[in-house]
């Protein structure tokens, strides 16, 4: 039996209007869904808050029965959910399957959460009892984008059932089915009480809104900096917490022993994974320049031997970028790059949505491609002489999410990586990793900090509560 009914897709009472469900492959329909306006928003705020009471006080063996449950399911409707998020996302079916194998983890993970200690004794120089204690933060609301939907829904969304709250999940309108949908009609099989998951597909009023309701007190917001910026200012009016996942520029630094077919390997996946539409990507790649010449040349090779296509019905590396509107900002800024002297060693051309993995080389400070965040396949490359011209050149920039350092001296790599603020090292490998147990953030523009995964999930979905208890009443001076 399908997980998800076409029929059963989503409540009726959204206002929102109808949009189509488009394959960026084909551009064909593959359905259609309901968005939810504000007044949507409200509803599911207000009923979310009041089934959250009971489930708070659900013995944590049933939460976590639920988690253990969805993350089964995850495997169990593999085949259906590998085809959405390949339909409509544009993935590679191999992304498809890490996507797969991280949501059921993250549920596997929270449902670990659960039990996890409430708090802990503290001393004190009263004759009484001093405690802290965890308690949920009540309705949680999650925004998640296209680029990786279910990772970047279920890692808000899991934690923060596990430990007693009630969600509201704004998925991205395009990839609505394997962002939301598929998340609750996993939850709805695994069971989850009702009302408890809210999925509110949308675009930016449904967010306004959701970040709006005095009934949801934490929003964890995955996307684009600047998006971040006015969720973090529309919420910090209300004295909310936002826990901002935003955006990167992530740099590759390949030292002068790094292995070189290594280092290949490395930008190459790092670059073009998933067309670049990932916030880790690798945006820059900083080569000794004993290496450069060499790197560039082999780096544009494996580029034009990557075959790019229809993911769902051909054997391709890359697949579609998400949409039009992507499409034109990356175009924009390889062409504005060429046109301020970055060379294109590679790609450069597309196919409809279908774009070439595209390597620059000779770009400096003022090359669009590489001091701005592109969200595209392209792999800007330049070169330094020294380690601290390569940690200038890393350090430079609003952003600071991951950073991979390639190297044969591990130990330098490490000390390379203390003078690069960054939420992320990876020695000798790329910038993209994700694992359910790592907790995951950057810095700066690139967010408020390592707040998703392991037991940063604790500080971002419970509030710890101070309390004491004395045997009789205190006496005071008055």
């Amino acid at each position: 039996m399908a997980l998800l009914d076409p029929k059963a897709w989503q409540p009726t009472q959204l206002f929102g209007g109808e949009r189509e469900i488009v394959e960026p492959a084909t551009g064909e329909s593959l359905g259609a869904l309901t968005l939810a306006a504000g007044e949507d928003v409200e509803a599911a705020a207000r009923a979310a808050a009041r089934a959250q009471t009971a489930w708070a006080r659900t013995p944590h063996v049933v939460r976590a029965a639920v988690l253990r449950r969805a993350g089964d399911l995850f495997a169990e409707h593999a085949d259906e959910l590998r085809a959405w998020l390949v339909r409509e996302s544009g993935s590679v079916p191999g992304k498809a399957d890490f996507e797969l194998h991280v949501a059921a983890q993250e549920c596997y993970e929270a449902a670990a959460l659960a039990s996890r200690p409430l708090g802990e004794v503290l001393s004190s120089e009263q004759p009484r009892l001093s405690y802290t204690r965890r308690a949920p933060v009540g309705v949680t609301g999650v925004i998640a984008p296209f680029n990786a939907p279910l990772i970047l829904s279920i890692r808000s969304v899991a934690p923060a059932l596990a430990l007693g709250n009630a969600v509201l999940l704004k998925p991205d309108p395009r990839t609505a089915v394997c962002g939301g949908l598929a998340l609750g009609a996993v939850f709805a099989e695994a069971g989850l009480p009702e009302h408890l998951l809210h999925i509110l597909p949308g675009g930016p009023e449904t967010g306004q809104a959701l970040v709006a309701d005095p009934r949801v007190p934490v929003i964890s917001f995955t996307g684009s900096t600047a998006a971040g910026r006015r969720v973090a200012e529309a919420a910090g009016r209300q004295l909310k917490r936002a826990h901002l996942e935003l955006g990167g520029n992530s740099a590759l630094i390949v030292l002068a022993d790094a292995d070189l077919e290594g280092a290949l390997a490395q930008a190459t996946w790092g670059s073009f994974f998933h067309q670049g539409q990932i916030c880790m990507t690798t945006g820059r790649h900083l080569v000794h320049d004993s290496l450069y010449d060499e790197y560039v040349e082999r780096l544009a090779a494996r580029a034009d031997a990557l075959a790019v296509g229809d993911p769902y019905r051909e054997q391709v590396h890359l697949g579609p970028v998400i949409d039009h509107t992507q499409l034109a900002k990356i175009e924009r800024l390889v062409e504005s790059s060429t046109a301020r002297g970055a060379r294109l060693a590679a790609g450069g051309t597309h196919r409809g949505l279908f774009h070439r993995p595209t390597v620059l080389a000779d770009v400096d400070d003022d090359t669009p491609a590489y001091a701005e965040e592109v969200f595209g396949p392209v792999a800007p490359v330049r070169s330094f002489a020294t380690l601290d011209e390569a940690a200038a050149l890393a350090a430079d920039g609003p952003y600071g999410l991951s950073l991979g350092i390639v190297t044969r001296d591990t130990a330098l790599g490490l000390e390379l990586a203390d003078r690069i603020p960054t939420g992320i090292v990876h020695i000798n490998d790329q910038t993209v990793n994700d694992e359910a147990v790592a907790p995951f953030g950057g810095v700066a523009a690139s967010g408020t900090g390592a707040r998703f995964g392991g037991s940063a999930n604790l500080d971002a979905f419970t509030e710890l509560r101070w309390t004491t208890v004395r045997r009789e009443p205190a006496d005071h001076p008055f």
